[in-house]
């Protein structure tokens, strides 16, 4: 079975606070854990290069996981995901979150 990739966009107005959510994943990507081993596959996270088609997003973010159940665990009770989103919850103005099974 394919992994899940999920992308997800910020739109963060502060470059500061944009600064802040990218340390945040940093963070994230060394201490997210289930059962006590890491279960993310992969992530990036990086600032968006200007460009009209992205609408306003300035934070882009990938993240891919070896099933739904781990992006299920990652949504609902990973501590150092809820850790981020109360973190970011303050500072963004939008997020899009979407994800899907490469047919590649």
């Amino acid at each position: 079975m394919a992994p899940i990739e999920r992308i997800t966009l910020f739109n963060i107005p502060k470059a500061e606070d944009r600064a802040r959510l990218l340390e945040q994943y940093k963070v994230l990507a060394k201490t997210a854990v289930k059962d006590g081993k890491p279960y993310i596959l992969n992530a990036a996270a990086g600032e968006s290069f200007p460009d009209p088609r992205n609408k306003g997003f300035n934070i882009s973010v990938k993240t891919t996981f070896a099933s739904m159940e781990d992006m299920e665990y990652y949504d609902k009770e990973c501590e150092a995901h809820k850790a981020l989103k109360a973190m970011v919850d303050g500072v963004k103005q939008d997020a899009l979150t979407t994800f899907f099974q490469s047919v590649l």
